[in-house]
């Protein structure tokens, strides 16, 4: 009677109620294909409203799964930085597992022989048990997944108390602002050291409608710079440092205002750093600055190997593993094109034997638009808890998580062809120590110029198809800012240096000319 209950309860519709009858192995092999295909077994005993529903729902979560993934992957990047949408995206998940795991059980019961001894049916039972885990392990993987992204998230992109962010427009925070600057900030603060020092310093302008990009690179010994006007009191003559024995370097600047709250009064510590770094280099250059993301440099190579690796141009050999007091390095990073690991890639990026600070910046340049190249989704997920979590201990930044889905927006306009520049502050172009603050502001501001004009020229003037375009107008990514540079990454040396022949221009025509970063990285 139980057993014909329960075929009513199901929506029996005309059939007889008779004990399913068959092997074991029978009724398994039903419970199998249901598992496979909601309602095989409802369909076999007769019971073909709730066979035929089930069938259509599971065609519908798999149909409009599809759909989803197929025609609103844009979409679908955006939602994926939305908390909210990734708390309803676990409970979607945790639902479906239940659901899948209800209807495996169901099946096997409504189709399991009767009379069967105690041996058969444990056996049986544990057999509907691994069906269970099998459907629900993927899933429930994803939706642990989808948990680490949103803590991910939540943890990095937080608002600050005391300085909260304002987003005015959170739909289209592009509609009244052209550019966006964000400054990208590498520190190199590890459990051996005493504060943080930003290494890299590195202003990425982007264009909100474009995504062409130019990215100004200050370096870390600019030394006696001009400094903000409301500290001007204290420092008339130009940076000098606040402790006796300091050099007045651009990269003490975090740590001495993390170290002394006047500096930046309001902030709280471990915001004072980035936000009087942020403030200072906007006065430099001149252009305002948004936000910062500061990246500490020795969990970037945890991020490195959690990607299995970066592929890279070494245009010398950079000596590997040698201490910075001068003594012999224990390898070299053979010039060529290499694959690095995570150690490797901060020595390619941080190394200054043999070199210079100035070097390095073009490197470190180079490095970041390699690791951005190369962090395919495939080798974001399949890496994912690993990257996720060397994340988490590696970024910060006062981005607010409600700008991430115009930034995944913005990044995407970017993939498609927009042109990224650099600019570096390095001699002899520039001076690194007492830096003039009227031509550090104009050779920014005429960079910014040159890049938009540039997109204006390569938009007005159709290329014929078949023609190659001239690289001093394209839009590609291969652009040279300047038409008698050669984009040939082999006649540059570094990244830092001119990527023409033509080096021995004065110093006034190239003193705001920012080149090419794919073709000055090779």
């Amino acid at each position: 009677m139980g057993r014909v209950d329960s075929r009513v309860n199901d929506g029996l519709d005309d059939e007889s109620g008779e004990e399913p009858e068959g092997s074991i192995w029978h009724a398994l092999g039903l419970t199998i294909a249901s598992a496979v295909v909601w309602g095989v077994a409802h369909l076999a005993t007769g019971r073909r409203v709730v066979g035929g529903l089930l069938m259509a729902l599971l065609a519908l979560v798999i149909g409009g799964g599809v759909i989803v993934v197929l025609d609103f992957r844009e979409e679908l990047k955006q939602i994926a930085v939305q908390s909210d949408w990734l708390a309803g995206i676990i409970g979607g998940i945790l639902l479906l597992a239940l659901v899948w795991s209800a209807v495996v059980v169901r099946s096997y019961v409504i189709v399991r022989p009767s009379g069967m001894s105690v041996v058969p049916r444990m056996l049986a039972g544990a057999v509907v048990v691994v069906l269970v885990i099998g459907v629900c392990t993927p899933l429930v993987w994803a939706a642990r997944d989808t948990y680490t992204l949103r803590d991910t998230i939540s943890t990095i992109f937080h608002a600050d108390d005391t300085k909260p962010p304002v987003v005015k427009n959170v739909a289209d925070p592009w509609k009244d602002k052209p550019r966006v600057n964000i400054l990208l900030l590498g520190g190199d603060g590890a459990g051996d050291r005493v504060g943080v020092r930003t290494d890299s310093m590195t202003v990425a302008s982007i264009d909100t409608h474009t995504g062409d990009t130019v990215l100004f690179s200050l370096p870390r010994n600019l030394q006696y710079f001009p400094i903000i006007p409301r500290l001007r009191k204290r420092w008339p003559s130009g940076f000098t440092g606040v402790s006796a024995g300091d050099e007045g370097l651009l990269n003490e600047l975090f740590q001495d205002a993390e170290d002394d709250k006047s500096l930046m009064p309001g902030y709280a510590k471990g915001r004072r750093g980035p936000a009087l770094v942020s403030e200072e280099i906007s006065y430099l250059i001149g252009q305002p600055i948004d936000y910062y993301v500061l990246v500490n440099l020795f969990g970037f190579a945890d991020i490195i190997d959690a990607m299995g690796g970066v592929k890279v141009h070494i245009a010398h050999d950079i000596p590997y593993g040698g201490p910075e007091d001068g003594s012999a390095p224990t390898g070299v990073l053979k010039a060529g094109n290499r694959k690095l690991n995570g150690k490797q890639a901060l020595w390619f990026g941080r190394s200054r034997t043999m070199s210079s600070d100035f070097v390095r910046m073009g490197r470190q340049k180079c490095l970041m638009k390699d690791v951005a190249e190369q962090a395919d989704p495939q080798r974001v997920l399949t890496s994912f808890q690993k990257l996720a979590k060397a994340a988490k201990k590696t970024i910060s930044t006062d981005i607010p998580a409600e700008m991430l889905p115009a930034l995944i927006r913005l990044s995407g306009t970017m993939k498609q062809g927009a042109q990224v520049t650099s600019l570096m502050y390095v001699p002899p172009q520039f001076q690194n120590v007492r830096p003039d603050l009227r031509v550090m502001r104009q050779a920014a501001a005429k960079a910014i110029a040159e890049s938009e004009a540039a997109r204006r020229t390569s938009s007005a003037t159709p290329v014929t198809p078949g023609a190659t375009a001239d690289p001093s107008t394209s839009a590609g990514p291969r652009v040279s800012a300047d038409p008698g540079t050669s984009a040939d990454p082999r006649t540059s040396a570094d990244p830092s240096k001119s990527a023409s022949p033509n080096a021995s221009k004065s110093s006034s025509q190239h003193k705001s000319k920012a080149v090419s970063l794919t073709a000055a990285c090779g």
